[in-house]
């Protein structure tokens, strides 16, 4: 007998790109049975009435920062996982980039240990990619992996000495292991705030040019050509860094690209009095780099889309733009704000949730991710028409720095399931 059946739904199968009303059935945390109206429906424990809203496989959220160890006051396993579940994303990716850095077994069984313990979701860690994140010395990445790192990632340090970099690349080619990228030309993005044009200059703001992500490309293609190894880069936010990111597929690279939310549903003119909510890194980018980058997910050019969650305290935003820390959170909102591309008919649900779920679990080699018998029932049931106004003192993460306070928006999360089993029910 089906331990649980989810009835009239609307079933989003990212991989067959399609929509269809029906059922499924979970038993033993998998899914059992996909139900059209031509199949009859198996006898179950516990059956839930979707009330004709969209199930889809949860979301699988490359590059999460959670602030344990060193600055749990900013984000603990345990408030981001509630943020998560409640977000509708039931596998949460995590970087290295605390305090300390996971660079070492010790530091990493650590953090498997709490996010086992404290969160509802699944949590899967990154390890640096080299000591300290100081781009000098690459980590022990065989033990790291045996540890249970997925992948691995300097973050937003990107390793400047190309001869570290390719030994890096090689070995970890060598064990099949995922490196993680940041594209980026350190040299000329360092102290910006903001993209370069005529708004930052009549703002007064440091600027980068988005050519300094073009330049960081590229380096790291000529360094995957050379060592063969598996690439991928978490942010692509500017179209200049498209062409080359074609052709690297074109040849046949081991790459794939993600980008984060923020740069699909925002722009530059959104700092506009110095909001430094939406001071993230790369910077907001020009309004002809965010539909570029929307067409590369609509066209699969890009693979993923990530929240890039990056908490902040009060003290680190309340602070003058140039001086403010980057980042914002976003496991809540990822999900509405997915919608705005969806209600603008740039993206379609099937290919939003082919990059935030089908793609990322596919490029770690998961079996999540997917709407189809014998996957595991991670599952995520939503309104994508509901409409809310964002109330960022209604969020569930320690850090509550996010650039859609106040903002209306449509799609709400009913509720969410790991392995079959509720995490999230919208009160």
């Amino acid at each position: 007998m089906t331990d649980t059946l989810f009835t009239n739904a609307k079933l989003i199968d990212p991989e067959s790109g399609t929509i269809t009303a029906g059922a499924i059935g979970v038993t033993n945390g998998q899914i059992s049975a996909i139900i059209t109206d031509q199949t009859p429906q198996p006898q179950a424990k516990k059956t839930v009435d979707c009330n004709g809203k969209h199930l889809a496989p949860g979301i699988v959220d490359i590059g999460v920062k959670v602030c344990e160890p060193g600055e749990r006051h900013k984000e603990s396993f345990g408030s981001a996982g509630l943020a998560a579940a409640a977000g509708g994303v039931t596998t949460m990716v995590t970087r290295p980039d605390t305090d300390p850095v996971i660079d070492n077994p010790e530091t990493l069984e650590f953090v498997i240990r709490r996010a086992r313990e404290a969160a509802p979701v699944n949590v899967l860690p990154m390890a640096s990619l080299t000591k300290g994140r100081k781009g000098r010395e690459m980590t022990e990445i065989g033990f790291l992996l045996d540890a249970g790192a997925v992948a691995f990632t300097d973050c937003d340090h990107v390793i400047t000495d190309s001869k570290v970099l390719s030994r890096a690349l090689a070995y970890a080619r060598s064990l099949g292991a995922l490196v993680i990228a940041h594209p980026q030309d350190p040299s000329l993005s360092a102290g910006a705030a903001a993209t370069s044009g005529k708004f930052a200059s009549l703002r007064g703001l440091p600027a980068v040019s988005p050519m300094a992500e073009r330049m960081g490309l590229d380096r790291d293609i000529a360094m995957v050509e050379m060592t063969g190894a598996r690439y991928h880069a978490d942010q692509i936010t500017a179209a200049r860094a498209l062409p080359p990111l074609e052709r690297a597929k074109d040849n046949g690279f081991d790459i794939t690209a993600g980008t984060s939310i923020h740069h699909l549903t925002l722009n530059a003119l959104d700092v506009a009095d110095y909001r430094t909510f939406f001071k993230i890194k790369p910077p907001l980018r020009d309004e002809e780099d965010r539909l570029a980058i929307a067409e590369a997910v609509q066209s699969g050019l890009i693979d993923v889309i990530s929240s890039m969650h990056t908490p902040q305290d009060e003290e680190s935003k309340r602070l003058p733009f140039e001086a403010a820390a980057s980042g914002a959170v976003a496991l809540e909102t990822l999900l509405p704000a997915a919608m705005r591309l969806f209600h603008a008919d740039l993206i379609t649900l099937p290919q939003l949730w082919r990059a935030m779920s089908l793609n990322p679990a596919k490029r770690l080699g998961l079996p999540c991710g997917r709407m189809a018998v014998g996957a595991p029932a991670d599952l995520v049931l939503f309104d994508p028409h509901a409409p809310f106004v964002m109330d960022r003192a209604t969020l569930h993460s320690k850090s509550r720095n996010t650039p859609f306070d106040g903002a209306r928006m449509q799609g709400k999360v009913l509720a969410t399931y790991v392995a079959g089993r509720s995490v999230f029910q919208k009160p």
